[in-house]
């Protein structure tokens, strides 16, 4: 049992991380937050009058309030039936802006 080939926690019982096919209230409540929140970095950023390339791209990526909620929880993935998946699959979904998707999809 303690010795080289002890069993893992995979091997026991399946997925050690079990991450669920879709996004719960709360997830999705922290998701519009999330959000929000960059959406108001943005606009203080405009308010300071800083002019650069990031925040030209920045501003010209949607809002919270205007995008709709297919783009909000899921983004584009060539490899996925439907071509949509969930956002939190994503890695590192929680850092990343993803706003823009393929148009028509």
């Amino acid at each position: 049992m303690f010795g080289a080939f002890r069993p893992s926690m995979p091997s026991l019982g399946g997925l050690l991380w079990k991450n669920p096919w879709r996004l719960s209230s709360p997830r999705k409540n922290r998701v519009r937050m999330r959000l929000r929140a960059v959406d108001d970095v943005i606009a203080t950023l405009q308010q300071s009058n800083i002019q650069c390339a990031s925040l030209n791209r920045a501003l010209a990526i949607p809002t919270e309030s205007q995008m709709l909620p297919k783009d909000k929880y899921t983004t584009f993935s060539k490899h996925d039936r439907g071509f949509r998946k969930s956002v939190h699959k994503v890695p590192k979904w929680t850092r990343k802006t993803i706003r823009e998707n393929p148009v028509g999809y």
